[in-house]
């Protein structure tokens, strides 16, 4: 039984790996989870200099989810070179890390230091606010996801990942700019933009007003938005959006992810991951699939 896929000329031992922001570096969740046993672990976001994220409270559960607004806090290039490669390089597993910035310049540094580290993969979130253009993210305008997916290319020495924003009017679109800009691959979906209201306090539940929607909660638009971008361009996808089981990875999988990213979930059950390799395993199993590949895309 094959449960190895190709995501752009890397080779990953099964589809399964890990949603940036919820994983740290992996060094939290190793006590639980053999980081060996997932195809990939995604990075936390990695910026050019350490960012200290939104002021508290950052997080709000919702019925099926929660709400973020963490801000991107990370401790920067300099300390994930010097302690966070070391540590996943223990393991057998892909090393895919998230990258982060406020301009094009901030991206591209990131990604010139970290060409001649020992990474498999760059993951670009363009769910990030263009500081030059008023605010708005990378990934809410087809040309700026261009623009943004050329400088990087033209930079980077590993393939590279554009993160695709859930929150436009036709992800079909942003995902053909991200291909005509050289994307090598592509991930959805980063969080839906939403809000909670506490209303004992008449306040809002996060500091930031709104925040990042994950979890259960997104997993039917993550599936559909997964479905059209695999019709609209050719680049392999790595699937997410409140996936809690194996039965949900699958369902991106068939509709045409090459791969999986699960996120939330590994917030009240650090061994989520592993569960659904052995689901997926289990499946394969059931219905007499030889090759994992078989069933990407098989639902037309």
């Amino acid at each position: 039984m094959n449960l190895s896929v190709e995501l752009a000329g890397v080779t990953l031992k099964n589809p399964v790996m890990t949603a940036s922001g919820t994983f740290g570096s992996g060094a939290e969740y190793s006590e639980f989870v053999d980081l060996g046993r997932l195809g990939a672990v995604v990075t936390k976001g990695v910026a050019n200099v350490p960012w200290p994220g939104n002021p508290t409270p950052r997080i709000a559960e919702t019925h099926g989810g929660m709400i973020n607004a963490i801000g991107l806090q990370n401790p920067g290039i300099d300390v994930f070179i010097k302690r966070d490669i070391p540590f996943l390089k223990q393991y057998d597993t892909k090393i895919i890390v998230n990258v982060c910035g406020k301009t094009t310049e901030d991206y591209v540094e990131v990604v010139e230091r970290l060409s001649e580290q020992p990474v498999d993969m760059l993951e670009i979130n363009i769910s990030c606010p263009n500081v030059k253009e008023g605010g708005i993210a990378f990934g809410q305008n087809a040309k700026a996801a261009e623009a943004i997916t050329k400088a990087v290319k033209e930079k980077a020495r590993k393939p590279v990942i554009m993160k695709l924003s859930p929150n436009v009017t036709d992800i079909a679109e942003m995902a053909r700019a991200v291909e005509a800009g050289g994307a090598d691959a592509v991930s959805l979906i980063n969080t839906l933009t939403g809000m909670k209201i506490d209303v004992h306090r008449r306040t809002f539940a996060v500091a930031n007003r709104t925040g990042g929607l994950s979890g259960p909660a997104v997993k039917p638009v993550a599936v559909r938005m997964v479905y059209q971008v695999a019709r609209a361009v050719k680049l392999p996808i790595i699937g997410m959006g409140g996936i809690m089981c194996a039965e949900d990875a699958l369902e991106f999988i068939l509709a045409g992810a090459t791969a999986v990213s699960v996120g939330t979930a590994n917030f009240h059950n650090p061994y989520t991951t592993v569960e659904v390799v052995d689901g997926i395993r289990a499946y394969m199993e059931r219905y007499g699939v030889k090759d994992i590949n078989e069933l990407i895309g098989a639902v037309r």
